[in-house]
């Protein structure tokens, strides 16, 4: 919960107001995300089921955030 409060302060300081909410966000879903993908050792079709998201929405989600979903293969 720290780490969270710590980034909405560091967003009043970076960001207009109507980002923060924004940004919040898509810092909390890549977040998801990467566990996800830790989780089903890089798998995308197994992490998208897991997400209840289409592989190809998991996809664009990864390309968005520049993850690389290799450093989780085993």
């Amino acid at each position: 919960m720290d780490h969270i409060s710590h980034m909405i302060c560091e967003q009043f300081e970076a960001a207009e107001a109507e980002k923060i909410y924004e940004n919040m966000i898509e810092h909390i879903e890549k977040v998801v995300i990467i566990k996800t993908l830790e989780h089903s050792c890089g798998n995308q079709i197994v992490a998208a089921r897991l997400l209840g998201l289409h592989r190809n929405t998991l996809h664009n989600k990864i390309k968005k955030f520049r993850i690389d979903v290799g450093r989780f293969k085993k």
